[in-house]
């Protein structure tokens, strides 16, 4: 399948069923349809606009939508996207609240690479915005990057990290939430090593596969039970010549997109017919559950075919973290050189993703930092979404966040003394 002919027959497939979406649409609203009212004319029409929507929003990038913000003087105040580190595979960004002063708390939100943009953190950046002078990395959908460009792997998100943390300064907090926590534990790991000076002053990990092996899932179970070989074969394919990354090895978002809904196929079926006959039935808006869900969850983005692969075979497959053993760059990362940063692990009792266990095991690899610095809790009742932008971190996980952040600030003179393994806010 490592061809641009199987890339550019999915987009043909993509691309064609939002033509007959959009069709179905044009002729179902005909005015002189409206002569001989239908309720079949109505379905169609609402299958049009639901068909053409959801096969469109697939090769969008969503917008942030996070235009103005309430400060405590009780006025709306802009917010300006700042790119604040420009790099070809993912820039560094900044929220910044026009007419506000600069808040104490400077947080680096690290986002997944995992098929979707870091829009997927909207709701955990505007949690945030009110307390907290907000970055997050945004990451480049790689269909777009030139081969020019370069590699692409777990290897260069690390040095990624760690150039957007030295850019910050020391006073930074990091966030790292799902796929990226062990990358962000090794990034915190190799500056603690080469430039102590650097290190961020606490380290928040969210439901992320630290060791895989702690906690069996789904996903761990399909990467031992899958070789690279039939990876490789089956899921990279080369982008097509729409797109500016042409002949690029890619893991296709749209690839992952069909896995994602394979895994919940009837419920996203049941979905998707109740919107059709809620927009027959004239129910539906534009910004409505159904569409402010799918506009995010639609939205995917292609993965570097190196990034993916070594992925799996060196965090799920090799437990390289997990052990200890990661290379960046030739170097050996030693998590145990951790001695000054606060780390606290965050997981979800009801997370079939990165299930309990997988996240907590960073903290038996910080062998290198007092207790006093390290911290953990379990959210009762949450699953993977819900520990980061879910009810479950609005309520509970944020204020505890915050807390650990306050507790662990440089130069401040409260000092954590909870110890690890406990739902702890510091």
């Amino acid at each position: 399948m490592r061809y641009m002919l199987t890339y550019d027959l999915m987009e043909t497939v993509r691309n064609t069923n939002q033509w007959m979406g959009a069709s179905a649409l044009a002729m179902a609203s005909y005015p002189g349809v409206a002569m001989f009212p239908s309720p079949l004319m109505n379905m169609m029409a609402a299958w049009g606009e639901v068909t053409e929507r959801t096969f469109a929003r697939m090769v969008a990038k969503p917008d942030w939508g996070i235009r103005t913000f309430t400060c405590e003087d009780g006025k709306d105040h802009l917010v300006n996207i700042e790119t604040v580190v420009e790099r070809p595979f993912g820039d560094l960004i900044h929220f910044a609240v026009s007419g506000r002063a600069e808040k104490p708390r400077k947080v680096l939100l690290v986002a997944p690479m995992s098929g979707h943009y870091a829009t997927l953190l909207r709701s955990t950046v505007k949690s945030l915005l009110v307390d907290c002078e907000v970055y997050i990395t945004d990451w480049h959908n790689a269909r777009d990057i030139p081969v020019s460009e370069g590699k692409f792997d777990i290897e260069d998100y690390t040095l990624y990290l760690m150039d957007f943390i030295r850019e910050m300064g020391p006073d930074t907090h990091v966030i790292a939430v799902c796929q990226p926590v062990p990358l962000a534990l090794a990034a915190t790991a190799y500056l603690a090593e080469l430039d102590p000076k650097a290190q961020p002053a606490t380290l928040t990990l969210i439901g992320g596969p630290v060791d895989p092996d702690a906690a069996a899932t789904d996903v761990t179970d399909f990467g031992r039970r899958v070789t690279m070989g039939q990876l490789e074969e089956m899921m990279i394919q080369r982008v097509g010549f729409k797109y500016p990354g042409v002949g690029r090895k890619v893991y296709p978002g749209l690839l992952q997109l069909a896995s994602f809904i394979s895994m919940n196929g009837e419920r996203h079926a049941n979905a998707f017919s109740e919107q059709i006959q809620k927009v027959a039935r004239s129910e539906a808006g534009d910004h409505d559950k159904h569409n402010r869900f799918y506009d995010e969850y639609l939205a995917v983005m292609d993965m570097t075919a190196e990034f993916y692969l070594s992925t799996v075979h060196r965090i799920f497959k090799e437990r390289e973290i997990a052990q200890n053993k990661f290379i960046v760059d030739g170097h050996q990362v030693d998590i145990s050189k951790i001695t000054d940063v606060a780390v606290k692990t965050v997981e979800g009792a009801l997370d079939d993703i990165s299930a309990p266990g997988q996240c907590i095991a960073a903290l038996d690899l910080l062998t290198g930092l007092p207790d006093s610095k390290k911290a953990s809790h379990v959210e009762e009742g949450a699953g993977h979404y819900g520990i980061f932008a879910g009810k479950s971190w609005r309520h509970n996980i944020r204020p505890l966040v915050l807390d650990f952040i306050d507790a662990n600030q440089r130069g401040s003179k409260k000092k954590t003394k909870k110890p690890a393994n406990k739902n702890a806010a510091a």
